[in-house]
């Protein structure tokens, strides 16, 4: 159990020399805005997540079948959206030298499509009409596609910002086997308690705000944890280095 919160401990407020800096605790606050952005695209956009890709393919499944609710577009747009801000990451970060200027690159375009998503829902009389559902999945799933592309680029141990499955498989998994793998439980722990947390304020916001209030919310977590992001871009040390 020392362990155990001890990897809660640092994952929240890092050392000084972790190996992964401040990175940590900014990637937890992605977690959270992605169970946020999820809970609004499922609950207001329709049966559709724009982070959880694994899901879409699912639905899609679904949608194929004949279920009812389930729109093949709309998970199909989500896919290409999240591919789409994926590849364009890609293409921009060629050859990265500094993992906070990079996670800093990454936010800030995030920050930009989820404004456009803001502007687009508060001038919309109904968010949910196709006119409107369509581009803001889009947008929602190339911000998400960009923010996992440059999670993936940091290589930060257990802290996706989006797949949980795998993560609650080593809590369970690594259980019995001892205090290193306690220390790194701590760690998921507190990404599966990030995502559930999003995850209920993003519903709570669809369910008893408005729309527009309900992107808001991770819009501004967005600009937050880039204006966090910028500070440590300036930094140096061993941390910046990609693994």
């Amino acid at each position: 159990m020392p362990s155990l919160v001890t990897g809660v401990l640092r994952t929240l407020v890092p050392r000084p020399g972790d190996k992964h800096g401040p990175l940590p605790p900014l990637l937890v606050g992605l977690t959270v805005v992605t169970g946020m952005v999820d809970a609004v695209s499922y609950l207001l956009l329709g049966r559709v997540f724009v982070a959880n890709m694994t899901g879409n393919v699912v639905f899609l499944g679904f949608a194929l079948a004949g279920a009812h609710g389930f729109s093949p577009a709309a998970s199909v747009l989500a896919l290409a959206g999240f591919a789409a801000g994926a590849l364009a990451w890609g293409r921009l970060q060629r050859e990265p030298e500094h993992r906070g200027r990079t996670l800093l690159l990454a936010t800030s375009a995030e920050a930009i499509l989820f404004g456009i998503a803001l502007v687009l829902a508060a001038v919309a009389p109904n968010p949910g009409d196709t006119a409107v559902r369509y581009p803001l999945i889009l947008l929602l799933g190339l911000a998400m596609g960009t923010q996992n592309a440059a999670v993936r680029a940091l290589k930060v141990p257990d802290l996706t910002t989006t797949v949980l499955t795998m993560i609650i498989t080593g809590i369970a998994a690594d259980a019995p086997l001892g205090e290193s793998a306690s220390a790194a439980s701590g760690r998921r722990l507190v990404a599966v308690v990030a995502m559930l947390l999003g995850a209920l304020l993003g519903a709570v916001l669809v369910l008893h705000t408005n729309e527009s209030l309900a992107i808001a919310v991770p819009f501004a977590l967005v600009v937050a944890i880039t204006g966090l992001t910028s500070r440590i871009a300036r930094d140096q040390g061993a941390w910046i280095a990609f693994p």
